[in-house]
């Protein structure tokens, strides 16, 4: 199972890349893909150990579902796997959206996706509940944890912020979980213990908090200040939001706006407004929305720096966060809040999971769209693949 053949990264490769092209749906819908594939269908892991890397990677800066195929990768294949998981996750996206930014500097305007999205979107909420329904029985595996999950669902459905929601059930689960039982047994793979222990997770959470802090990003702000942008400018500016952004690939926008727009003025709202359309409409990590902005800002040059600059923190963060989550777990307490923050993260993405549905269900057609899809997935086990492309395709017929 530790998997460092040429082989299994070449089945990385395949699998990642694949996922990228067929990953409508935002970091939800990727991350049920993944389960599916990786659990389900080609058992690579346990469901608990899925389960854990969900939890932790919502507690790191940057996008979770492609720190999700980071860490996946990194499991299955080691150092190799890592690069080779990511690279492949995110190269359709920022291809595709490399090509559209092309068409648009050239003539003004994007293609319409319409059509394909309608049929796209029930579809991938169907999805999204099957490994949710998979995922909520391990990881409400006590009366507590299953409390911790609807506390931390109600407080989101009323705005609380995500990662203050997953630190309070973990360490709820801390104060009430029973402490006698001896701790659990961590997965061991060559892929991800290190034999470290407690000295590796402190620095990989030291290294956590010092990225965020403001004083990392103080001397960008003087880097670009300057009218206009180069590629270096480009890079560093993403970089440093690549390092600090939290939440969902969404609250990229927000930054894009204070910065881009608002301060340096490199992007006219019009153009933050088409970007963001980009990231709704392209498979993949929504954080592609940086390549977009890199080339109308600076062409094909910009357009790699923005993208490497955005994705480069989250293969550092997971190559800690690696060595960390074995340590996790074989500390009792630790134990515990990962559970509590693994239930936490189960909430958190029904919730998005029934924003989705209120967004993906506008008709009587999409409604049985999604139910036939919702059966496929848990009754019969259809390929996630298979339905996204089977949803496109009804779509496009009724479009």
């Amino acid at each position: 199972m530790s998997g460092r053949s040429p082989s299994d990264v070449g089945e990385l490769a395949k699998l990642f890349f694949k996922l990228g092209v067929i990953g409508f749906g935002g970091p939800a819908a990727h991350i049920a893909m993944m389960e599916d594939e990786v659990v389900e269908r080609r058992q690579w892991m346990s469901r608990q150990r899925f389960l854990d890397m969900v939890g932790a990677t919502n507690l790191i800066p940057g996008p979770n579902s492609t720190e999700m195929a980071i860490h996946i990768g990194h499991a299955r294949g080691g150092a190799a796997g890592l690069v080779v998981a990511g690279a492949a996750f995110i190269l359709p996206a920022a291809s595709i959206t490399l090509v559209l930014a092309w068409l648009y500097v050239r003539y003004g305007t994007l293609p319409q996706a319409d059509p394909i999205l309608y049929g796209i979107r029930p579809v991938v909420v169907a999805i999204i509940f099957g490994a949710l329904w998979k995922l909520s029985r391990k990881a409400l595996k006590t009366k507590l944890l299953a409390v911790i999950a609807v506390a931390v669902s109600a407080a989101a459905l009323f705005g609380s912020n995500e990662i203050l929601s997953l630190l309070v059930g973990g360490v709820i689960a801390i104060l009430l979980m029973p402490l006698a039982p001896s701790p659990p047994t961590p997965t061991r793979t060559s892929a991800t213990s290190n034999g470290g222990g407690a000295p590796t997770a402190g620095l990989g959470v030291a290294t956590f908090a010092s990225l965020k802090l403001p004083a990392f990003a103080a001397p960008v702000a003087a880097v670009v200040q300057a009218a206009g942008a180069s590629a270096p400018q480009l890079f560093i500016y993403f970089l440093t939001i690549g390092s600090v952004l939290y939440g969902s690939g969404y609250v990229l926008f927000a930054f894009l706006e204070g910065g881009l727009v608002n301060e340096y003025g490199w992007l006219t709202q019009q153009q933050l407004i088409d970007a963001v359309a980009i990231g709704q409409f392209t498979p993949g990590p929504v954080l592609s929305t940086a390549t977009f902005v890199g080339y109308v800002v600076a062409g094909p040059m910009g357009a790699l720096a923005a993208t490497v600059g955005i994705f480069l923190p989250s293969f550092v963060f997971v190559s800690l966060l690696a060595r960390i989550l074995p340590w996790m777990r074989s500390s009792t307490r630790l134990s515990a809040f990962l559970d509590g923050v693994n239930a936490s993260a189960v909430a958190l993405m029904t919730v998005v999971t029934l924003r989705l549905a209120l967004a993906a269900f506008v008709s009587w057609e999409t409604v049985v769209l999604g139910l036939v899809a919702a059966v496929m997935a848990v009754r019969f086990g259809v390929n996630a693949a298979a339905l996204v492309v089977a949803g496109a395709a009804v779509g496009w017929f009724l479009g």
